[in-house]
């Protein structure tokens, strides 16, 4: 298994208001739904818009390849939230890990831990990590509060 992750990304909310809120995809909806549209990739917004989301599975639009399905396979209050890749040939998590910085602030880091043959990794390891990088941006630009 390699592990991609984002930076560390922080959120203005306290990390409870962060988790309760993500813990429940439904709830990610209507946040997504207030991004402002200048803060979402132009290339990505079409993506964006298609999203299909459940309480415990989000299904993003894949291109050729399909559509990514995510399911909620573990909640560790209010620290992490895992999410297992279904019906894609290999094996496949995003992870969310949330700490509190302050009563106000929370700090969030997404990881994608995949099992990839080595001789792949230098072929789609940079894709991968920027797909970890762009989950933060947008977790980033989600109002909380």
């Amino acid at each position: 298994m390699a592990i991609y992750s984002s930076g560390d990304i922080v959120l203005h909310a306290p990390v409870t208001t962060v988790y309760d809120k993500l813990s429940n995809l439904e709830n990610l909806k209507s946040m997504l739904d207030k991004v402002p549209a200048d803060r979402i990739p132009e290339d990505k917004r079409q993506m964006f818009e298609n999203i299909n989301i459940t309480p415990d599975t989000i299904e993003v639009p894949g291109g050729p390849m399909g559509n990514l399905v995510f399911r909620v396979t573990e909640r560790q209050a209010p620290s992490k939230i895992r999410l297992n890749g279904e019906g894609i040939p290999i094996e496949m998590a995003l992870i969310l890990n949330l700490e509190p910085l302050s009563d106000n602030t929370s700090n969030a880091k997404v990881d994608i831990d995949i099992n990839i043959p080595a001789m792949l990794k230098p072929m789609v390891g940079g894709q991968i990590q920027k797909i970890a990088e762009q989950f933060g941006q947008v977790l980033g630009a989600i109002p909380f509060a």
